[in-house]
C-alpha cells in the first residue's frame, strides 16, 4: 500500500516533552510534517524544538487547564495555520490499590488521561473537520494502553481511564468518519517511558512490580510506538487503521 507524504501535514502532539509524545514528534518532523509540541515543561520543549528545527514549535500547555489549551490553539494557528493531525499522547499512570482511596491520584489521571484528551479534541477537532472538508487527509490519533482491556492489579483507575480513551475513539469514528476524519486508538503494551518514575509506592514502581515486569517481559521503546504512529497516519486518505495494539513479543 502506498505511503502518503507528510510534507503537507500540520500536527499537534501533546505530551511532547518526553516518552511516546516526544518520539512521535521526532518521527513526524523527520517525515516532513510541521509539528506543534505541547507539554507543560517549557525548557524541554524548547530544547526539543531547537533540535528539530523550524518545522517544530514549542507550545507550553497543560491539558488539565482549559485556558492553557485555548491559548495553545491560538499560538498554533498563528504560527502554522490549520491543523490536520492531532496526536493525544499526554498521560499519567499512578497505580495503587483502590483500597488506598487516593482521590488525588484518581482525579489527576481522569483529568489528564480523559478530560485532557477531550479538551484537545475540542480545541483542534474543528480544524480536522475543516481540513477533511477541503480534501486534505485528517487524523485524530489517541494513545491509549493495553490496560484498557487487560487487567493489572493496582491499575484499576488507570485502566479505566484508558478504556475511556479507547471507547471515546470508537464513538468518535461514528461522528468523524462520515466527514472523512480518521480516528485511531493505539494501545501500547509495556513501554520504557518516565511514567514509572511518577509512582510513589515503592512496591509498585521501578524497584517493585513494574520493574519485575520489565525484567520478565522486556519493553517497547517510545520510538517503536512512534514508528507505528508514523505508519498509521501515512496511509492513503481512504484507509483508517481504527484500533492498533502493539506489544513486546513476550507480552503478546
Amino acid at each position: 500500500m502506498a505511503q502518503q507524504t507528510l510534507h503537507s501535514r500540520t500536527a499537534v502532539v501533546t505530551g511532547a516533552a518526553s516518552g511516546i509524545g516526544e518520539a512521535v514528534a521526532r518521527r513526524l518532523v523527520a517525515d516532513g510534517a510541521r509539528v506543534a509540541l505541547l507539554a507543560r515543561r517549557r525548557d524541554r520543549l524548547e530544547r526539543l524544538a531547537a533540535e528539530l528545527g523550524p518545522n517544530a514549535l514549542a507550545v507550553p500547555a497543560d491539558v488539565t487547564d482549559q485556558a492553557s489549551v485555548d491559548d495553545a490553539r491560538r499560538q498554533v494557528r498563528a504560527a502554522f495555520g490549520r491543523v490536520d493531525l492531532v496526536v493525544n499522547a499526554a498521560g499519567v499512570m499512578l497505580p495503587n490499590p483502590v483500597d488506598d482511596g487516593r482521590i488525588d491520584e484518581w482525579t489527576r489521571m481522569i483529568d489528564t488521561n480523559v478530560t485532557g484528551v477531550l479538551r484537545v479534541i475540542g480545541a483542534f477537532g474543528p480544524d480536522l473537520v475543516a481540513a477533511a472538508a477541503a480534501g486534505a487527509t485528517a487524523d485524530l490519533l489517541n494513545v491509549s494502553s493495553i490496560g484498557a482491556h487487560v487487567v493489572f492489579p493496582n491499575y484499576a483507575v488507570y485502566g479505566a481511564t484508558k478504556a475511556a480513551v479507547t471507547q471515546l475513539s470508537a464513538a468518535l469514528r461514528a461522528e468523524y468518519g462520515p466527514r472523512d476524519v480518521r480516528v485511531t486508538s493505539v494501545e501500547p503494551g509495556l513501554t520504557d517511558t518516565e511514567l514509572g518514575s511518577h509512582i510513589d509506592n515503592p512496591a509498585l514502581g521501578p524497584d517493585g512490580q513494574l520493574g519485575a515486569m520489565f525484567d520478565a517481559i522486556g519493553a517497547l521503546s517510545p520510538a517503536d510506538v512512534a514508528d507505528l504512529v508514523g505508519y498509521v497516519v501515512s496511509r492513503p486518505r481512504h484507509v483508517n487503521l481504527r484500533h492498533v495494539v502493539v506489544l513486546p513479543t513476550r507480552q503478546a
